[in-house]
This record gives structure tokens, C-alpha cells and sequence, in this order.
């Protein structure tokens, strides 16, 4: 997949099917975005998905915006194994946010990208406040040929799918809902750093997963995960707090990879399938704090499904 950190001059040779959004996580409704994207290519197009390097509200609410579902790398890689052929990633600023719903179709989508189709969620809205909607898309575009796709949302259990639920449900420790949502496991992956030695200590080696800032990360606790290193998935536990035993005051992810033996500094860890175990908790000695590690360790299982 070619990747894109701005608009082209003049639009490509080729026209292009344009997906949209966000994206954040990466969900059955944005599956079904692509999906749809995919479809609607004719012969000698090429698709593609027009993005933003962070949440819109980090522009617009600085301070409110929320976490992400997913890092900016995790959903372009998402794009690439969905099949689009390129990516657009830009930044959420003035000279997007202020542009008007007919200037953002006209010198953005048509004029740089080249868009014969444009394909977003049924609520989709775009423009200066917003101003946009898909009814007024079809409208302007329809008037020179174009095409405008709105796929209708998703539904699971009832409800619809979308980022806001599944924070909620992340942040609320449901991480089988949360799996489900997203179809596929919920993520966190890093870079291993220097931490305070003390797992090694303990006898228990823990690796400190470097989380990018912003990251949405499931409640303070204990969690049994599967961590993936060089094509291999290990069974661990993870700590998500500030080790209150020892009086940290820094959140960190630290993962125990109970079968793996040897070094990580310096290279990446994804951690998928968490399940609660317990909460964090402070213990009165070292001594009490390994032997609730080893009980921990006791009870954790490869899962069936993962």
C-alpha cells in the first residue's frame, strides 16, 4: 500500500474509490466500509482511504479528545492488509477543519485526490461544524457523475457498533464484547524498554511495553494475554497500574511471558486476548506479592479461541 502524508498537487492519472474517517480500531463497521470500497472499484481505478493522524477533537477540544483505539501505525497496517491500495494520512487542522462541505468535495476529494466515489458511514458529516452530511454529498457530487456510498452501520447485539461503545466497554474490562466489536483481538503493542528490574528480581522477568501516548488501556488490574514476539504467541500475564507495592507513580504495561526465555530490550511486543484475573492491590512484603504471582500464574490457560 503507497502512503500519503499529504495531498497531491494535481490529482493522479488514475480516479479512485475514497473511504473516509477515523477509523479508530478498526471495527465491523469500518470492515464494512472497506469492504464496500473494494467493491465499488471498477476496472482501472484504484481505491483508497483518506485519514488523520489523530482524532479530530484533538484539534477541536484540545484536552477532550479520546483515547485511541489504535495507534496511527495499527490502522494503516489495517488498511494495507484490507486490501486499499493507497492511504491519505493528514493532519486535523485549520486548513481542514475550516473548509467548507463544497471545498472540502471540491478542492480536496475531487481536485487533489481524484475521487470518482466516495464511500463513508450512513452518518457520516464533514465540513466547517460539520455542515456536511451524506444527503448533501450525493447532491454536489451526483452533479458531475460521482458517486457517493453511505453504508449502513453495523449492529452487534442490538446496538450499534462504533469507537465510542467500544472504549466504554474497554475501559469497563469487557474485552470479550470488546473482541467482538472490533472483530478481531483488542491490542496493545510496543517497544520492550529498561524498567525497574524488580521482575527479574523476583525471579518473575517482566517486559515494560513502551505504549504510545494516547492509547486507550483497559482499567488498573492483572490480566491473562497472549503475547506475540517473532511469530511466536506466548502465554503471560499482564500488570496494567503503578505497581503500588513498590510505590510507583508512573502507569506502565508490564507483561510476564511465562514460557519465554531470553531477551527483549528494544524489540516490539503485541499483547491480545486480555482477560481479568484480579485487581491491583498493594501487598504488605515482596514475599506476599510472589506468592500472588505464582497463584496467578497457576491459573492462567491458553484460551480456546483467541
Amino acid at each position: 500500500m503507497k502512503l500519503h502524508h499529504a495531498l497531491p498537487d494535481t490529482p493522479p492519472a488514475r480516479s479512485f474509490v475514497v473511504a473516509i474517517g477515523v477509523f479508530d480500531g478498526f471495527h465491523l463497521g469500518h470492515r464494512a466500509i472497506v469492504r464496500e470500497t473494494l467493491w465499488r472499484r471498477r476496472p482501472g481505478e484504484r481505491t483508497a482511504v483518506l485519514t488523520f493522524r489523530e482524532h479530530p477533537s484533538a484539534f477541536l477540544r484540545p484536552g477532550q479528545e479520546p483515547p485511541m483505539i489504535a495507534t496511527l501505525e495499527e490502522r494503516v497496517n489495517a488498511f494495507a492488509r484490507a486490501g486499499i491500495d493507497e492511504a491519505y494520512v493528514l493532519p486535523f487542522d485549520a486548513s481542514i477543519a475550516s473548509l467548507s462541505p463544497t471545498a472540502f468535495l471540491d478542492q480536496t476529494l475531487i481536485a487533489r485526490i481524484g475521487a470518482r466515489a466516495m464511500v463513508v458511514g450512513e452518518n457520516f458529516r464533514f465540513g466547517h461544524k460539520r455542515a456536511g452530511d451524506v444527503a448533501f454529498a450525493r447532491e454536489h457530487l451526483g452533479a458531475s457523475g460521482r458517486e457517493v456510498v453511505a453504508v449502513p452501520n453495523e449492529q452487534l447485539d442490538g446496538e450499534r457498533v462504533s469507537s465510542t461503545r467500544i472504549r466504554k466497554v474497554v475501559q469497563a474490562g469487557d474485552f470479550e464484547l470488546a473482541d467482538r466489536l472490533l472483530g478481531a483481538p483488542y491490542t496493545i503493542r510496543g517497544p520492550v524498554t529498561f524498567g525497574a528490574g524488580r521482575g527479574h528480581d523476583l525471579g518473575y522477568p517482566t517486559a515494560n511495553v513502551a505504549v504510545g501516548p494516547g492509547k486507550l488501556l483497559p482499567p488498573d488490574g492483572v490480566y491473562r494475554a497472549i503475547g506475540r514476539h517473532d511469530g511466536r504467541d506466548y502465554l503471560g500475564l499482564v500488570s496494567i497500574g503503578t505497581n503500588p507495592t513498590f510505590g510507583d507513580a508512573a502507569r506502565s504495561v508490564e507483561a510476564w511471558l511465562l514460557d519465554f526465555n531470553g531477551a527483549l530490550y528494544g524489540e516490539e511486543l503485541s499483547l491480545r486476548g486480555f482477560r481479568f484475573v484480579r485487581a491491583q492491590r498493594r501487598f504488605d512484603s515482596v514475599e506476599e506479592l510472589i506468592a500472588q504471582m505464582r497463584d496467578d500464574a497457576a491459573g492462567v490457560k491458553f484460551p480456546s479461541v483467541v
